[in-house]
């Protein structure tokens, strides 16, 4: 399932993509044929991310003065399978191609355009796949069961497998806004209130911290290795964990998601640690490479000059059985509220 961070990333893209253009939209499958019927001809005034929730805001085309009533919202939560393409004229910027599904991947090899194309309608309201909106571009044809079809002026963008996608309200978005804990990405997140939360339940901290209620955003990855920076035993009481300790976890959190949120890859390793953890328990022989792969999550940056390889991008997440980076003793995994929970038994207490 993407992390926050990934839809984070969504956001910029349909801001970059589409903000204040007029789009036509379609439901080339016919589940949300409704709702597309709501928002066809509507202006796109609004991206917005809240944890793994979505949300875009579209108002009347002639953008009226009271924009709060009259924007309606389209939230969309991608779950394990979803997953937003992209395709954009050759005049357009940069455009993102896919962000979210599948599962092993963090957000596809997506990118966020440097600068919005130029902001205008759509002058053809009868604009529809394989026809041109500019003098070389076509639109491509749906692929797939596309739930949601975006066209604006220089892009489109499909929406496949979501698990949540309903046209809602301001008070509704509202509604589904305080059901969320802070988001350690947003200007708005309150670390106050998850250090409270924390501290007040005898759950796990390694599950709470999956609770979407307590901190949203953060799905396996995030949990894993946040809590190993930290030296803190995920299966510890949170109200066990001193809140200076906690606070700590929460400001480590909003440094690690938004450089997450900018580069499109989770790196957590400290440079110092990247070159640990590939010598067996006792530094007799080096594991192999095989192994080193074992459970590889691929990741956005794959192949970019400079970039931290993806075996080097985690202290524990997927390395269950290899040496920790940091003491060299083998990675604990057990399940834990439905997934798989990755530690180090000897660095975290």
């Amino acid at each position: 399932m993407p992390e926050g961070h990934t839809v984070h990333r969504l956001a910029r893209t349909f801001d970059a993509l589409f903000a204040e253009q007029v789009l036509r939209v379609s439901s080339p499958q016919g589940r949300f044929a409704d709702g597309a019927g709501v928002l066809d001809g509507r202006r796109l005034v609004a991206s917005e991310a809240w944890g793994k929730q979505l949300f875009l805001g579209f108002a009347p085309a002639e953008r009226p003065a009271d924009l709060r009533s009259d924007t309606l919202w389209l939230r969309t939560h991608l779950g394990l399978y979803g997953a937003w393409t992209f395709a954009g004229a050759p005049d357009a910027p940069e455009v993102a191609h896919a962000i979210g599904a599948p599962r092993r991947r963090i957000g596809e090899r997506d990118s966020v355009p440097a600068s919005a194309p130029p902001s205008s309608d759509v002058s053809d309201p009868q604009v529809r796949p394989g026809t041109s909106t500019s003098d070389t571009w076509e639109v491509p044809e749906p692929r797939g069961q596309v739930r949601v079809r975006l066209l604006g002026t220089h892009a489109v963008a499909d929406l496949t497998g979501p698990t949540a996608c309903e046209v809602i309200t301001a008070d509704e978005k509202e509604a589904v806004e305080a059901r969320l804990g802070p988001d350690p990405i947003r200007d708005d997140g309150d670390p106050d209130a998850f250090v409270a939360a924390v501290g007040r339940s005898r759950v796990t901290i390694g599950q709470q911290l999956m609770d979407q209620a307590v901190v949203a955003g953060v799905g396996n990855i995030y949990r894993a290795e946040v809590l190993f920076r930290a030296g803190v035993d995920p299966l510890r009481p949170g109200r066990d964990v001193p809140a200076a300790t906690v606070r700590a976890i929460w400001d480590d959190l909003v440094v690690l998601m938004r450089d997450g949120a900018d580069h499109g890859a989770i790196v957590t390793t400290r440079p110092a640690d990247r070159g640990a953890g590939h010598v067996a328990d006792g530094g007799a022989e080096p594991v192999p490479a095989a192994d080193r792969g074992r459970g590889r999550t691929r990741q956005n940056t794959d192949g970019s000059p400079g970039a931290v390889p993806s075996d080097q991008a985690f202290y524990v997440y997927h390395r269950d059985g290899l040496p920790c980076r940091v003491c060299g003793s083998p990675v604990l995994v057990k399940e834990l509220a439905g997934r798989n929970l990755f530690w180090c038994g000897v660095c975290q207490t």
